[in-house]
This record gives C-alpha cells, structure tokens and sequence, in this order.
C-alpha cells in the first residue's frame, strides 16, 4: 500500500489523505503538548511558513503513547497549538504510533531506518518523517530539531 492511499482524519474528524499533498514534500511529526520537545511546535511552524510556499506541508500527528503527554481532546489540541505556538499547518486525530494499535501510515514509516541505519518503533514524541513527491521517506529522530542543518537540506533538495 502506497503511504498515499491510507485512510487518515484530521483533529475534526474528517477524512483526509496524504494523497492531498501529493505533488509536494509531506514532513509527518507526530506531536505532543506536554513534552519537553514541545518547543519543537515554533521549529516546526516556521519551516510551513518558510517552505509552505515552495511545496512543503507539515502535518503534526497527535500522539498520547509517550508517558500520556497528549492527554487533550481534539479541541483542547487544536486550541493548545494555535494559542501557544501559531500553527497554521495541518493537525491529524490523536493516533497511535507504535504497538499492536499501531497506524497504518506509521506501519510503513517505522519500516525506514534513520541515518544510523535503525529502523522499528518511533523512540518518542517529535519524531519526523520527510516523504518526497515520489513517496521516498527520509527519517529524523526526535532530538533532532526542525530546523537542523540536515532537516532543511532534505527539505531544499525535494522543492523547486
């Protein structure tokens, strides 16, 4: 199954796919409010606002999996990231990442190994996961900032 095809619904609950973005460069982070990596929302809003235009999407997955730090409603989610960091880049349902319970979309990104060449479970919250136009998928661990060198040139060499 192509990471295009599988199932998604935004925060409200609607039906959405990768699909919708297709044509462009897709960062999948899954987020939490109530981590120590939370920060990473500013990191991450600047790069929609600085490469939004050229064809990148963020789209945060909320994740409560990791010590229950996403514990909000859909509303508590939405009004957390917009009030505190300005998101402005699209936000999944809470969704789980690792496990038996596992997403679909995150059965076939955990099979990418990082620059360590490991692959398996997401480690924690923030893990990030560039997928070019053609579906190829670069991994980032979580300590790794949106805006780190290596994050942006992955970036800059999938856009026009």
């Amino acid at each position: 199954m192509s990471l295009y095809d599988i199932p998604l619904k935004n925060l409200a609950g609607d039906p959405v796919s990768l699909a919708d973005y297709r044509d462009k460069a897709v960062l999948v982070v899954n987020v939490a409010s109530k981590c120590g990596l939370t920060p990473q929302y500013e990191g991450l809003e600047r790069l929609q606002k600085t490469y939004g235009e050229r064809g990148l999407t963020v789209v945060g997955v909320p994740c409560n999996q990791f010590l229950g730090q996403e514990p909000g409603s859909a509303e508590e989610i939405r009004s957390f990231c917009s009030t505190t960091y300005g998101v402005t880049f699209p936000l999944l349902e809470k969704t789980e990442v690792n496990g038996d319970g596992r997403h679909p979309l995150y059965a076939e990104l955990t099979r990418v190994a990082d620059a360590e060449g490991e692959a398996g479970d997401v480690q924690w919250n923030f893990e990030k996961f560039l997928i070019s136009a053609d579906g190829t998928v670069t991994r980032f661990r979580p300590r790794t900032e949106p805006e780190a060198a290596e994050v942006v040139a992955a970036i800059e060499a999938l856009l026009v």
